[in-house]
């Protein structure tokens, strides 16, 4: 499970130079983000296109430059199905937009097949960067779940907002982040909207590091529908100062 990060190539994209110059704290700065970000992500949110089913709604809300490939391991509750999900996810980073393209392998306990969900997200730092000492991000997401098990297809779309807050370790990087937010389920004739949240930490030790998060979403019908996941990676990652 690796995160290999290709960084800061000589020229900057000219999206990169146009999130640039919105990155303003003025409230007008913050409001032509949002909009950017609400155009960008409301395209992406289709149903091809991340919630992965058995595994946590990953997130980094300060974001960063260049390509990452990352891999994950989770394990559901029992109000979700129990069992195992592997995952792995590619990002693009574009100055204060993250773009994610992943897959995941889940497979319940007493399951005879395992679900197998493809899909992807955008986020958008709104603040935050190597000068502030906390970030904010809106990230949207969608993935869609095949068939298995008598199960028809499932169709799941996210929206959450991310606050970050890394912490002042000398040799280590901590980023300890919570994200709550909405999430949208669509299965045949079966349409459900649930509120999440997740509570995660970003780790980082140079070029090796770890991710780690717990997923919670409420169930209409009683229970709380929880996972924890976790996973490895090799950062080059680096600082904003955006």
């Amino acid at each position: 499970m690796v995160e290999v990060g290709l960084r800061n190539l000589h020229h900057s994209p000219p999206s990169s130079t146009i999130l640039h110059d919105l990155h303003l704290t003025s409230p007008e700065g913050v409001l032509m983000r949002a909009a950017l970000t609400v155009a960008i992500l409301a395209f992406l949110a289709t149903p091809a296109a991340a919630q992965w089913q058995g595994e946590p709604v990953w997130n980094s809300p300060k974001g960063g430059t260049g390509v990452t490939i990352s891999g994950d391991y989770a394990r559901p509750n029992s109000d979700y199905g129990s069992g195992n999900a592997w995952g792995g996810r590619a990002s693009l980073g574009i100055g204060t937009l993250t773009l994610t393209a992943g897959v995941a392998r889940w497979k319940p306990d007493l399951a005879t097949e395992g679900f197998t969900s493809i899909g992807g997200n955008a986020a958008f730092r709104l603040i935050g960067g190597s000068l502030l000492p906390f970030s904010v991000n809106l990230q949207v997401g969608a993935a869609r779940t095949d068939s298995a098990n008598s199960t028809p297809a499932q169709t799941a779309v996210t929206g959450a907002v991310g606050f970050s807050v890394p912490l002042p370790t000398p040799g280590i990087s901590i980023e300890p982040y919570f994200s709550p937010g909405i999430r949208y389920h669509s299965s045949g004739v079966t349409n459900t909207t649930q509120f999440g949240y997740v509570f995660g930490a970003n780790l980082s030790f140079g070029l090796v590091g770890l991710h780690l998060a717990y997923d919670n979403e409420r169930l209409k019908g009683g229970g709380n529908r929880g996972v924890f996941g976790v996973g490895a990676h090799l950062d080059l990652h680096l600082p904003l100062g955006m």
